[in-house]
This record gives structure tokens, sequence and C-alpha cells, in this order.
């Protein structure tokens, strides 16, 4: 008997230990809760103050600029003249005020007033007609109340031209009174 008391324990015993050691049912993982969406947060940011350039008074560019860059830049127009004459034609006035007003703008400005001629004639009788047609546009620029010490004149006669031609068209651009800004 004692053999089935220890079989019987024996027995119990397995019997205990594989309920005990039985695996549990699987539970389910429980659902994510949910999703919220969530309203974008609006900050109030405060926008950087904006710093701005200062900005330039034309006669501020213009003092910034060398003599150079104004003179590439062409603000005084050329005036032309007839074969053999010094005087200011009728078409060359209103360039003659457009450079005067320009001149009132920039009060400090001075200019050289160049007189130029075509190839014909002699080099003696060219710089005496250049020096006219210089002397015509300064007595021009003087009439429409440009200052005397702010103007200054030359003559190149024919030794500058701007077209090497031996035509009219050439002759014609040659024969010319051109601006040229000296000083700021």
């Amino acid at each position: 008997m004692k053999k089935v008391i220890i079989l019987s324990l024996v027995c119990l015993l397995i019997f205990a230990f594989t309920v005990s050691c039985k695996p549990k049912a699987k539970q389910a993982p429980p659902p994510p809760p949910p999703q919220v969406k969530e309203q974008p947060r609006v900050e109030k940011v405060e926008p950087a103050p904006v710093v701005k350039k200062p900005e330039l008074s034309e006669e501020e560019i213009f003092m910034a600029k060398s003599l150079d860059e104004i003179n590439r830049q062409h603000p005084l127009k050329m005036i032309y003249f007839d074969y053999d004459k010094y005087f200011v034609r009728e078409d060359a006035k209103p360039a003659l005020e457009a450079n005067a007003t320009w001149l009132r703008k920039y009060k400090t400005a001075k200019i050289l007033i160049e007189g130029h001629c075509d190839d014909r004639g002699t080099e003696d009788y060219n710089l005496a007609l250049g020096d006219k047609r210089a002397k015509s546009a300064f007595d021009y620029l003087l009439s429409l109340g440009i200052a005397q010490d702010r103007l200054k004149t030359i003559s190149y006669g024919k030794s500058q031209p701007l077209d090497m031609g031996h035509d009219e068209a050439a002759w014609q651009k040659n024969r010319r009174a051109q601006f040229t800004i000296i000083e700021k």
C-alpha cells in the first residue's frame, strides 16, 4: 500500500505541475486609443522688425559714382553744327536745355565743353572753329542760368573724330560740341 500512496502522490504532483505550467490563454492587446487630430498650434510670433536700408537720394548716388562712371552714362547730350558754322541750331536747343536742367539738379557739377570739327580745313582753322563752337554752347548755357564758373571750354579741332569716314554722314557726326563732367 505504501507504493500505491507514493504513486498516487507522484501522480498528484505531476498533475499539479502540468496544470500550473499550462500556458495561459493569450489576451489580445488592448486597442490603441483613438487618434485625435491635433490642431496645429498657432503661436503668435512677432515679426522681426524690418531693417530698411537707407534710401540714397539722387544727389548721394551721384556723389558715390566716379567721374568715369558718370560720363559713361552720358547724362549730357551732344549738339551738332552745320558745315563751317558755330551758331547753335534750333534742333540743338532742346539738348542744351536738358543739359542745363541736369546742371541745375547737380549744383556742384562742373563740365568741360569740347568743340570738335570734321577733317576738312587746316588744323589752325579747325581749332579756331572748334573754340567758337564750344563758346557758342557755353554762352547758351549761360543764358539758361548756369553759372560761368561751372563751365570750361576747349577746342580739339579735327583731332578727335567720332567717325573716321570721309563722307557727309561722318563729317556731320564730327561737327559737334561734346560735354564732359570734370568735377562733382
